[in-house]
């Protein structure tokens, strides 16, 4: 996907109109039992994994900064601008993550509203298969990326 109509309509608002933007992001997992589309707005829309075992409801923090996001380029070859996230490691730890139910097939990157199920989804990448990690096992998603395009 990556975007999300919320995420464009969120970036373009903070650029033109001068709009709050978040301290931070989250990524949160979220399972197959909804498949996201450009049209979800929240992440109580999907279905976020179990937390426990190395998980937090709600996701992990990425910083709105160079640390959080450490590739930003302008692509005048292919016509496009983007910026990627740093790598995303959730290590379990007591058992596997998620504590429970299905594994991980979506990590979204959602604003950092108090109510975890209010955050907006700026856009989802998906893992292309349900993930479960072992006891003392790493889930690491590597770039994920967002790309603007001027064609």
């Amino acid at each position: 996907m990556p975007w999300t109509n919320r995420g464009a309509y969120l970036m373009v608002g903070i650029y033109f109109r001068n709009a709050t933007a978040p301290a931070n992001f989250n990524a949160a997992l979220c399972t197959s039992a909804t498949a996201p589309t450009v049209d979800h707005n929240t992440l109580s829309e999907l279905t976020e994994i179990a937390a426990g075992n190395g998980y937090t409801a709600g996701g992990q923090s990425v910083a709105r900064s160079a640390s959080g996001f450490d590739v930003y380029t302008e692509d005048d070859t292919n016509d496009r601008a983007l910026v990627q996230m740093v790598d995303m490691v959730w290590t379990a730890s007591g058992g596997p993550i998620p504590a429970s139910g299905n594994g991980a097939r979506y990590m979204a990157l959602v604003d950092d509203n108090a109510t975890a199920g209010s955050r907006q989804i700026t856009g989802v990448f998906d893992l292309t298969s349900d993930r479960t990690v072992s006891d003392t096992q790493a889930l690491t998603i590597q770039n994920a990326e967002f790309r603007a395009s001027t064609v």
